[in-house]
């Protein structure tokens, strides 16, 4: 059998780097502080605190199991090794070898932690779709985006509100917002900001030609606390409407979505899919303020570049990724040129590779900075 120590050495290398950007001693230390505050008694008396304290301990919890069950793993493939060496058995070889490829994969995956640099990208996501140049053929692009969007949730895990979708005045969608939640949203979807470029036979031209269509996807972080921000009702216009459209089980019908316009920014937020037009008008109220706050963090520190990137017009020479169906198969990121010809797979929800060489891209960018 060979000998794998340089391997198992390598894992132990990982693991003790892993201990930094996870922070783990801070980690063990605040843990017990959670705990303490978890169980009091009263804690529900306040529910958003109760919220905060037991959402940050789920996630010190996760990252200590984490950490410790790799340092586990590793010691379990390191006695086996050392076991077979000595005994000289072969036959766990194969085991061996396949017990290093599986640790050393999910130390990929935990790596993507120390990615996430931003300020905010612990924090849910509010996700805005808008369709762009393109007629029928970009609001049918602005839902297939959509779908892709909600296909990656999905696999991720991570749950989805559809807030309000618009349909299309001749296919698709015009536009629609969601809201993504979980670990880390916002961290993985601010790679997807910006506007995204479909080349394919349409299938809404009588002659079958090949058609160029836009949409774009706008990410905010969700600060459900934003005390700092100060809103007068005479600088608000308040639309209700009849929701309607395209989304399918995704969009409640009712009579109560609201729209809320900022008129000294232009900002609009909606809402259709709460039950009563009183939850409608919170919830776009909410997603206002979230807004809001992204304006005047941009405005106070100049982050618009370094959080979100520059937002083009929704049409040529502005695209981040190029979709090509015909007369070839290419999905292609023109800011990091990572690149795949499975398209299907992309369009399914499959774009975590997009989002990796994105956040290993930018954390390069930072370094030659």
């Amino acid at each position: 059998m060979r000998d794998v120590s340089d391997e198992i050495s390598a894992l132990r290398k990982r693991h003790a780097e892993a201990a930094q950007y996870l922070k783990i001693e801070e980690l063990r230390a605040r843990q017990p502080q959670l705990e303490t505050e978890a169980s009091r008694p009263d804690l529900w008396d306040d529910a958003d605190l109760a919220r905060k304290v037991t959402g940050e301990l789920s996630s010190v919890n996760d990252d200590l199991a984490r950490y410790d069950a790799f340092g586990e793993r590793i010691d379990d493939v390191e006695v086996l090794a050392e076991l077979a060496r000595e005994e000289h058995d072969d036959s766990v070889a194969a085991e061996i070898e396949a017990a290093l490829t599986s640790i050393a994969a999910d130390f990929g995956a935990l790596e993507m932690r120390s990615l996430f640099t931003g300020e905010h990208d612990d924090l849910d996501v509010i996700c805005e779709i808008q369709s762009g140049e393109g007629g029928a053929d970009a609001q049918d692009w602005a839902n297939m985006l959509l779908r892709m969007y909600l296909r990656w949730a999905e696999r991720r895990g991570l749950d989805v509100e559809l807030d309000e979708v618009s349909a299309g005045s001749e296919a698709g969608i015009s536009s629609a917002t969601f809201l993504v939640k979980g670990r880390h949203s916002y961290g993985l979807l601010r790679s997807e900001h910006g506007v995204h470029r479909l080349v394919r036979m349409s299938p809404f031209n009588a002659q079958g030609k090949r058609q160029t269509a836009f949409a774009a996807l706008k990410v905010t972080p969700f600060l459900e606390d934003v005390p700092d921000i100060v809103i007068d009702e005479k600088d608000l216009r308040i639309d209700t409407y009849r929701s309607s459209g395209a989304g399918g089980q995704h969009v409640n019908v009712t009579d109560s979505a609201v729209r809320i316009t900022h008129l000294p920014t232009g900002t609009v937020s909606s809402c259709q899919n709460e039950r009563s037009q009183h939850q409608n008008k919170d919830r776009a109220m909410q997603v206002l303020m979230a807004k809001l706050a992204e304006l005047e963090r941009q405005k106070r520190e100049d982050e618009l570049n370094a959080i979100r990137g520059v937002q083009h017009s929704v049409g040529f020479g502005s695209q981040i990724r190029s979709y090509v169906l015909q007369p070839y198969q290419m999905v292609k990121d023109l800011r990091t040129e990572h690149e795949t010809g499975n398209v299907d797979g992309v369009l399914d929800g499959a774009i975590d590779e997009f989002i990796e060489a994105y956040l290993r891209w930018m954390r390069a960018q930072s370094l030659d900075a």
